[in-house]
């Protein structure tokens, strides 16, 4: 892999390696080991609940402890409420470096209230939230999204060229369909089919998750 240096937004990342957020796994402890031992350019807090923190949940709040932590660190949100979604933007700006909007999950309890991989069938929506985040934020706003809800509709195009619309500095694509959940392998045409496409792909960054 090429190691190279990474901006999004107005961050200047040292690389280009960077730690996924995943539930359950890179809490605290193990975003300050990894740093430690691989140093990646930027590392993610676990997806939190744009909800639990309007409504100042103290275990999410937990979520998001950043002590003793090296910059930058990106805090990633979910929700289906661009109202909401804004209001969580505009608390955690005051922390976070980059704030991740998590478009990709495909677990049934995020899915079953129109959170994560579901907004993939509501382009309309993902326009309004990604604006709405924009909006209450001056960090740098970044948007996670499969390549579509399942094979008959594979829209990441359609998807990327909306994020990149409403304000996205970057946008990151896993290469499977939320019916796909973590199997098979993932097939990047789609991400490369969404960089050509863009108009502005030349100022854009763009990340692919195997």
């Amino acid at each position: 892999m090429y190691i190279h240096t990474l901006k999004i937004g107005n961050i200047e990342l040292e690389n280009n390696i960077l730690l996924a957020p995943m539930a359950g796994i890179t809490d605290l402890p193990f975003r300050i080991i990894c740093k430690k031992y691989s140093n990646p350019g930027l590392v993610c807090t676990e997806m939190v609940s744009s909800k639990a923190l309007y409504f100042s949940d103290e275990k999410t709040k937990k979520l998001l402890n950043t002590d003793g932590e090296e910059r930058p660190i990106a805090f990633q949100i979910f929700g289906s409420d661009p109202d909401i979604m804004g209001e969580a933007a505009k608390l955690i700006s005051k922390d976070a470096d980059i704030i991740d909007i998590n478009m990709g999950c495909p677990a049934p309890k995020v899915v079953k209230n129109g959170d994560g991989s579901k907004l993939l069938l509501s382009p309309n929506l993902i326009e309004k939230i990604v604006k709405k985040v924009v909006e209450n934020t001056n960090k740098p706003v970044t948007v996670k999204i499969r390549k579509g809800w399942n094979n008959q509709n594979i829209n990441a195009v359609e998807i990327a060229k909306v994020i990149e619309n409403a304000g996205a500095s970057a946008i990151t694509i896993h290469g499977r369909t939320r019916e796909e959940y973590y199997s098979r392998a993932c097939r990047f045409r789609n991400y490369k089919k969404c960089k050509r496409k863009c108009k502005d792909s030349n100022n854009r960054k763009w990340r692919y998750k195997k």
